[in-house]
């Protein structure tokens, strides 16, 4: 869900995030943006935030500070702040599923 929501706001291919290399300098931010939002919207660890895209600890935290400091231009804030959002939701409607789905009431 990560991956989608951030690939479709940056109007990116989502394959293009999950490549092993690099890639342009705008799919390496797309790529540091998931992580960033894997570990502060889903609150996963640095190290899970990373094997997402098979990456460490290290990389996901370098993503980490990079998307803090590029969130002082207003429009790439405005732009992961939806992506937030969106992830947020998604996250609140899987939660609210399960609570009502048959098995969430066992």
């Amino acid at each position: 869900m990560i991956e989608l929501t951030v690939a479709a706001a940056l109007d990116l291919p989502v394959d293009e995030l999950a490549a092993k290399t690099r890639r342009t300098a705008p799919v390496a931010f797309a790529r540091q943006i998931a992580m960033y939002c894997a570990h502060v919207t889903f609150g996963w660890s640095l190290t899970e935030a990373g094997e997402i895209f098979d990456r460490d600890r290290t990389t996901a935290s370098h993503a980490c500070r990079v998307v803090e400091d590029r969130r002082d231009d207003e429009r790439i804030d405005a732009i992961i702040q939806i992506v937030e959002d969106v992830l947020s939701a998604w996250l609140t409607t899987i939660e609210n599923c399960r609570t009502l789905s048959p098995r969430g009431a066992e």
